[in-house]
């Protein structure tokens, strides 16, 4: 079995390498850059894929009517940096875009600069792109823009040891160079949710519903040119379990899509990510291995759930076999095998695994002190820890030594400060050791926080700023049921309704529940305008009691529940 294929944290330091800035990661994962460099593809005669202009790619297909422009990044000044790659190659007008999903649709608006005529040029793609942008403003906004900065590196240093080597699936997140990041989406005006069949800048196109890392992808296919895009066939393993946190991704729905991208016979593949593949026998090779993959961990984890394995067990257990290695596309160099499997097994059947243990677990505090005390106190803990990463050749001792340090540093503000720089410790050698580029970003993140050069305290209470208040409008109110103190709320009964620009919405705070409601029969209503109540719902200033003095605001009712309304949330402004 190879050391890609099997364990993720490699035997030996050996294999530990310096990165073109000083990083220090395996060698296969500096090996990777080079498919993530920045670069202009032609592909046939009539496209391009731009490559490590940021975390995803920007595609463009030349057709009878002028350019059809696949995703569009993160920023307007991401897409005019790529639009200005394929300006080398071809001077035809953008004639429409098409998004392959909701993740890279920031940069439309320089796309529409372009055009003979923007108000003419349709926007095409899924019908729940909208609905899926909103959502990543809401409710667990805190938990997803903290799992972003782990997962993509996005505090680490440029350079040195601990420096940002790449983000796996593109060079990174987002490039300095594009600062500010003016966000540029348009949404789309061509809209759908079943496979459709349309002539886009004069080009027979298919486009087919096939969810993948959002349940808003679609795959295009171009069959007068032999050209497929896709959002499912990535330059490595495919990510069904995402550390920063998301929503399950069925292993037996991306396979669907896998087989259903195999049965156009494409001669060239236009990822989301990653460099082009060509030739109809290395893209079906590419697609074949990139599928058998993903169903070998399907099935293995089934198989182990079915024998009693607990998930520890599988996760152990289950591994790629070396027929794997031969492609890149089902490499680890984005997330690791055996945090895929344990996704699976949750998401077929919740968290408990028949594992007698783990059925009524202590209290995560009083567990590690007895684990300490048992082991005989804490300095043989330490002892034990410092004697795994004094080894060359630690191996398996460093999960040993990370589960070691989280009994003296159950989370990055608790313990001694030196135990939380011995945890730190281990945490930089797994990154150091590993292939995977979500593993060595969030292992390097916690370790600077934990070393007190990196503060994320902000991103552990929801906040809700102005700007996310804003995107979701009314909607913001019911976000706040995720904020409230059960204890605080306890005796509460209020029903609170706002009218916003004449649209009506209420929350009732009853016994610790916040429930959304349309706001009849509020026992009082706050009539206001949409950026005072955006202001209202997620900073201090100003305050409900400034937009009514200033005759912004207008209160009818229980004037004096409405004073106790705030004081029910944990959010730091309320």
């Amino acid at each position: 079995m190879s050391a890609i294929a099997s364990d993720p944290f490699a035997e030996t330091d050996d294999v530990v390498v310096a990165g073109p800035a000083g990083q220090l990661a395996h060698r296969s994962a500096v090996e990777h850059l080079e498919r993530l460099a920045p670069k202009l593809w032609s592909v046939g005669d009539k496209a391009w894929c731009v490559v490590g202009n940021g975390l995803s790619n920007q595609s463009f297909v030349e057709g009878p009517e002028g350019l059809i422009a696949f995703d569009s990044g993160e920023s307007v000044e991401e897409m005019a940096e790529a639009l200005a790659l394929v300006r080398t190659a071809t001077e035809a007008p953008i004639a429409a875009v098409v998004y392959t999903h909701f993740h890279y649709v920031g940069g439309t608006t320089a796309a529409l600069a372009e055009a003979r005529d923007p108000e003419a040029v349709p926007i095409i793609g899924h019908a729940g792109i909208v609905g899926n942008l909103a959502r990543q403003a809401g409710e667990v906004n805190p938990k997803a823009r903290r799992g972003l900065i782990h997962q993509f590196g996005i505090r680490l240093p440029d350079d040195g040891p601990d420096g940002l080597l790449h983000a796996g699936l593109g060079l990174t997140f987002r490039h300095g160079r594009h600062a500010p990041f003016t966000n540029g989406f348009v949404p789309p005006s061509v809209t759908f949710d079943e496979p459709t069949r349309m002539t886009i800048a004069g080009l027979d196109a298919h486009l087919i519903p096939a969810p993948s890392d959002a349940d808003d992808s679609i795959h295009i296919w171009l069959p007068e040119l032999g050209i497929a895009v896709d959002n499912i066939c990535w330059p490595t393993l495919f990510n069904v379990f995402a550390i920063r946190g998301e929503e399950y991704r069925d292993p037996r729905i991306l396979l669907r899509g896998l087989d259903g991208l195999r049965s156009f016979g494409a001669d060239h593949l236009l990822g989301t990510h990653g460099p082009p593949i060509s030739g109809a026998e290395t893209v079906d090779a590419a697609l074949l291995d990139s599928r058998d993959a993903i169903q070998f961990l399907w099935d293995q984890t089934v198989r182990g759930m079915n024998k009693g394995w607990s998930t520890d067990r599988i996760a152990a257990e289950v591994s790629l076999p070396p027929r794997f290695d031969r492609s890149y596309v089902t490499q680890r160099f984005y997330g690791v095998v055996e945090h895929h499997v344990r996704q699976i097994h949750n998401g077929l059947v919740g968290w408990f695994d028949e594992d007698a243990a783990n059925l009524f677990r202590l209290a995560p505090a009083d567990r590690a002190a007895r684990l300490v005390d048992g082991f005989g106190g804490a300095e043989v803990v330490r002892t034990a820890i410092d004697e795994a990463l004094a080894d060359p050749c630690a191996g398996d001792d460093l999960r040993w030594a990370l589960e070691l340090s989280s009994w003296l540093v159950p989370d990055p503000s608790a313990g001694e400060p030196a135990d939380r720089h011995r945890q730190a410790a281990v945490l930089r050698r797994m990154a150091q050791r590993t292939t995977a580029a979500n593993i060595r970003n969030w292992c390097l993140t916690r370790a600077l926080e934990l070393e007190g050069t990196l503060d994320l305290r902000n991103l552990r209470s929801h906040r809700l700023g102005r700007r996310e208040a804003a995107t979701l409008g009314t909607g913001a109110l019911g976000v706040l049921r995720v904020m409230l103190d059960p204890e605080a709320s306890a005796d509460a009964d209020l029903h609170v309704a706002a009218v916003v620009d004449g649209e009506r919405v209420g929350l009732h705070v009853r016994g610790g529940v916040a429930v959304p409601t349309d706001g009849d029969g509020a026992d009082v209503t706050v009539t206001l305008g949409a950026d005072d109540a955006a202001a209202w719902w997620s900073t201090a200033e100003p305050t409900l009691a400034d937009l009514v003095s200033a005759g912004r605001a207008i209160v009818e009712g229980d004037a004096a529940g409405l004073g106790f309304f705030p004081s029910w949330f944990d959010h730091p402004a309320l």
